[in-house]
């Protein structure tokens, strides 16, 4: 990271957990919730190992994407999932209000309040991917989305991508792949309220195979992806510090 640089990370579909309130409207949806539809295996994990690492903020969020979909914006089609979006208006605008609101809210001020006080925001958001979709096999094991018309985004993809291929050059790296880097999500959001001199956003795609496989191969990929982040992020030069337990997150908020 330059001078003025400071790295944040946040996991917005980290477990696939229901509200006692809201165990009802799941009754039929059940097996639902532990597929990729409810949550993304393992980016929380992933995402606890690179804050502890590099020692950055962590915000997080345990609740079930298919109660409200924390990447989505309010008015999304997407936002709600078969189980919630035929409720009332009302009863909509509760759980956002409940699960939605203080989640986003606690990035947005974290990002606005570093930015205010003259820093570069570099947002790492961590999420993964099923490995079929529709019988489509997806032809990637880590990629990066990021806005390719912001010019911070794309160097710091590609450093990173750099430094994982050279660690792991028998895996498929790519970018904006499964899906487009500029499409609706937080970092999208954020993209519009800071300047790109002012905020970094990537999100991280892992494959759910590792996840799956568990075990040592999916241990080794979350070391390699990590210190292959601190590469990315060292200043040119310099060292980058090896992933060692011993930093700690400077905040851990998970939002249930």
């Amino acid at each position: 990271m330059n001078a003025g640089d400071t790295l944040i990370i946040s996991c917005e579909h980290g477990g696939h957990e229901v509200p006692a309130a809201y165990a009802p409207l799941f009754a039929g949806h059940e097996a639902l919730l532990p597929t990729h539809r409810g949550w993304d295996p393992g980016a929380l994990e992933l995402a606890q190992q690179m804050a502890q690492a590099l020692g950055a903020p962590l915000f997080a969020a345990t609740t079930t994407r298919l109660l409200i979909d924390l990447n989505r914006s309010i008015g999304h089609r997407q936002l709600h999932s078969e189980a919630t979006r035929g409720l009332a208006l009302s009863a909509r605008r509760k759980i956002a209000a409940l699960y939605y609101r203080p989640y986003r809210d606690a990035v947005e001020s974290e990002v606005a309040r570093r930015i205010a006080a003259g820093q570069r925001v570099l947002h790492i958001a961590s999420h993964s991917f099923t490995p079929e979709l529709h019988g489509v096999v997806r032809q990637a094991d880590v990629a990066w989305l990021y806005d390719p018309r912001r010019a911070g985004e794309g160097a710091l993809a590609a450093r990173w991508l750099g430094a994982l291929r050279q660690r792991r050059p028998e895996l498929k790296l790519r970018r904006n792949y499964p899906y487009e880097g500029k499409g609706d999500g937080l970092t999208a959001l954020l993209r519009k309220r800071h300047a790109p001199e002012q905020y970094v956003g990537i999100e991280l795609e892992v494959n759910q195979r590792f996840v799956i496989e568990g075990g040592p191969a999916w241990a080794a990929l979350r070391a390699d992806i990590t210190q292959s982040l601190a590469e990315a992020l060292a200043p040119a030069g310099q060292q980058p510090p090896r992933p060692s337990g011993i930093l700690r997150p400077t905040a851990f908020k998970v939002f249930e």
